[in-house]
């Protein structure tokens, strides 16, 4: 019984992985592992029994949590536009557009992920729309199986990483984080993981050119008009669009300065940002007015490539700008730009005449399905937690990591390993729930930005989706996948993607500034001014999934400035003499199933 007592805690985690191995529901593997253990607990006499009084007030917690209503509002949204055939004109168009280059349908397709990612942020989506609609065309023309499949399933996982990604929200209640500052930080690695993709095109492209060939010109639209080719026209609107946009940026941002702000703003930054959102719609709804006027008035002075790229990009960027921009400026919480998302997809399929009430019906039955598969897997593991440290199971994870040689470093390649080989067998949901809590409040006591560590751990989980033979992006293709494709193909394409995101995540630990946070700009800014940044707090990091606001402990300072003498104990003063310092301002740091 001794042993027992002394060993709840790791007999309790291997529990839960023989409960997760043996194919047992996830939501009730957590809700039976810590019910069994909180029994175990009590009568071994290490476990409180009144700490099970907290909780049904965190089960009322996860209802009152304002961050993950954003869930529900982002999945209505994906799932209406994904239903009205936005990915499918994407496709085309942009098919055409990179027709003619080598290559070309593997790079639309990688851009359309990359839109849908920014848009729906569903995975199953993604990759079955383009594997419905790309797959058959690549196979037509030509394309290695292998390459084809990889790069649709691939680009498909983008929604992974690139906002408004659900998984982005889960880590971010996880972590205790603002969803904004997690959004914010993912685009430059989202933007760079897919340009990667790009650039393995571009290398297949060179070294097996027979497997990426250019579009014939029997399917090709190049329809010359008396103002230029496709291409001509095409190139002088984004040239105007950027002309519009930098005269807007220029004329709204003459008067900004110390004492005058753009209307809401608080600071210069902000006021700069607001411009350039600010700016960037305004020039793509003057070159969308436009290309309209052109169209009804018959000139002709576009092309059909050039309408078509516009009347199809132009909407779904518009409503980026909308969601997207409006959070990461604080003009809008992650819920409030869902809900403007939600609403901006229904007017975008209301203007194309393909809102109904199937497709409504359709969309809010699976946003109810998945908002309550979230909302139970959110109370197993606040079960599972709760029990989980009451019988000490955060310190022994705690002392267990912390004994890993080289630090920090050796921390996060042994995360990493471990996430990556539990891919193969968990989805991003056991991860994100039962592995995240446990490892945040070491990496905070290692002065690990918890923004940037989610970010690292999001493009890792990344690879569960891909990882053969389990990988569920693999199975949605294999899904819409014609006869002649074979598992096998599917696989051995996967590989090579895979073996870019360990890339990926590797160069992110190599370079940690390719993750901006506000910690990471805060340190900058002391370097350049000469002054020391702030060493980040240390700490147990209370992951209370109740609300995700619960107070962080502030660590008492040792920092005794002379108005403190009179204050302070004597010993106090005599250890540490107070010298002048200079003001430093401590940074505020500020989930359809992915799979």
């Amino acid at each position: 019984m001794e042993f027992l007592a002394n060993n709840l805690a790791p007999i309790m985690f291997f529990g839960l992985v023989v409960f997760l191995l043996s194919g047992f529901p996830i939501t009730f593997s957590l809700a039976a592992n810590g019910l069994l253990f909180a029994v175990a607990g009590i009568a071994l006499g290490v476990l409180d029994p009144n700490l099970m009084r907290a909780l049904p007030s965190r089960i009322y917690g996860i209802l009152t949590n304002d961050t993950l209503l954003a869930i529900p509002f982002f999945t209505f949204m994906g799932l209406i536009l994904e239903r009205s055939k936005m990915a499918e004109d994407l496709l085309k168009v942009i098919g055409q557009l990179f027709g003619p280059i080598r290559g070309g349908l593997a790079y639309a397709v990688i851009l359309v992920g990359m839109l849908l990612a920014a848009t729906t942020g569903v995975v199953a989506a993604s990759v079955i729309a383009m594997g419905l609609i790309s797959l058959p065309l690549m196979l037509q023309y030509g394309y290695n199986k292998r390459v084809a499949t990889g790069v649709i399933a691939s680009s498909g996982t983008l929604a992974q990483i690139i906002p408004p990604s659900l998984v982005l929200i889960i880590l971010a209640s996880q972590l205790n984080k603002p969803v904004g500052a997690m959004y914010e930080a993912a685009i430059l690695p989202g933007l760079l993981l897919a340009g990667m993709y790009m650039v393995y095109i571009l290398i297949v492209s060179i070294v097996k050119p027979s497997w990426v060939p250019a579009l014939p010109k029997s399917a090709r639209i190049f329809n010359p008009t008396k103002f230029g080719s496709g291409v001509q026209s095409l190139l002088f609107m984004m040239l105007l669009t950027l002309c519009v946009a930098y005269g807007f940026y220029v004329t709204v941002t003459r008067d900004v300065s110390e004492q005058h702000f753009l209307y809401g703003a608080d600071t210069i930054e902000d006021s700069l940002g607001r411009a350039k959102i600010l700016a960037a719609a305004f020039s793509i709804s003057v070159v969308y007015a436009l290309a309209k006027i052109n169209q009804l008035a018959k000139f002709n002075l576009l092309s059909d490539m050039a309408e078509r790229v516009i009347f199809v990009l132009i909407p779904p960027l518009a409503l980026i700008f909308l969601v997207l921009g409006t959070v990461l400026l604080g003009i809008a919480t992650p819920t409030e730009g869902g809900a403007l998302g939600a609403l901006g997809a229904i007017l975008l399929a209301l203007a194309k005449g393909r809102l109904n009430f199937g497709l409504t019906k359709q969309a809010v039955d699976s946003t109810l399905k998945l908002t309550s598969f979230v909302l139970f897997i959110l109370i197993g593991s606040t079960v599972f937690n709760l029990v989980f440290q009451g019988v000490k199971g955060d310190k022994w994870v705690e002392h267990l990591l912390l004994a890993i040689p080289g630090g920090e470093i050796g921390f996060l390649i042994v995360i990493n390993l471990l996430i990556f080989f539990l891919a193969f067998f968990l989805e991003f949901f056991e991860l994100s729930f039962i592995l995240v809590p446990l490892i945040a409040p070491v990496a905070e006591k290692l002065g690990i930005d918890l923004v940037w560590l989610g970010v690292l751990l999001a493009v890792n989980m990344q690879t569960s989706f891909m990882h053969p033979p389990f990988g569920f992006a693999l199975f949605y293709l294999r899904s819409v996948a014609p006869k002649e494709v074979k598992t096998s193909d599917i696989y051995m394409g996967a590989i090579p993607f895979v073996i870019i995101q360990l890339i990926m995540v590797a160069l992110i630990i190599a370079v940690p500034s390719i993750v901006p946070t506000e910690q990471s700009r805060a340190k900058a800014k002391a370097i350049e001014s000469g002054v020391t940044a702030p060493a980040p707090t240390s700490g147990s990091l209370n992951l209370d999934l109740g609300n995700g606001t619960t107070p962080q402990k502030a660590s008492p300072s040792l920092d005794l400035t002379p108005n403190d003498k009179a204050t302070k104990p004597a010993e106090a003063q005599i250890e540490s003499k107070p010298e002048p310092t200079k003001n430093s301002t401590t940074p505020q740091l500020d989930f359809i199933p992915a799979k």
